[in-house]
C-alpha cells in the first residue's frame, strides 16, 4: 500500500462522513423548520391543534386569584411570626 493510496482513503473516509453529517444536519433542520411553521399561526380557541400556552387551554377564568399578602397562607403564617411581630414594635 502506497502513501497515495493511503491519502486517497483517508480523504474518501472524511468526505464520507462530511458528507452523512452535512445529510443528516440539512435533514433535521428541515424537519424542524417544517415542523415549526405551524407553530406561528394565529391560534383562536379549542379547535386548533396547536396550544401556545396553558391559558389558550384551559381558558383565563381557570386560573387562581392571587390572595393579599395580609392573608394566612396556610398551617403557619410567615408574615406574622413573633420574630416581625416583635420588629414592628
Amino acid at each position: 500500500m502506497t502513501s497515495a493510496d493511503l491519502f486517497d482513503l483517508l480523504s474518501g473516509a472524511l468526505i464520507a462522513l462530511g458528507s452523512s453529517t452535512v445529510f443528516v444536519l440539512v435533514l433535521f433542520l428541515g424537519f424542524c423548520i417544517i415542523l415549526g411553521f405551524p407553530k406561528l399561526r394565529v391560534t383562536a380557541g379549542r379547535k386548533f391543534m396547536t396550544i401556545k400556552s396553558l391559558e389558550e387551554k384551559v381558558g383565563q377564568e381557570a386560573f387562581a386569584k392571587y390572595l393579599p399578602a395580609s392573608s394566612p397562607h396556610g398551617p403557619i403564617d410567615v408574615l406574622r411570626t413573633p420574630e416581625l411581630l416583635e420588629h414592628k414594635k
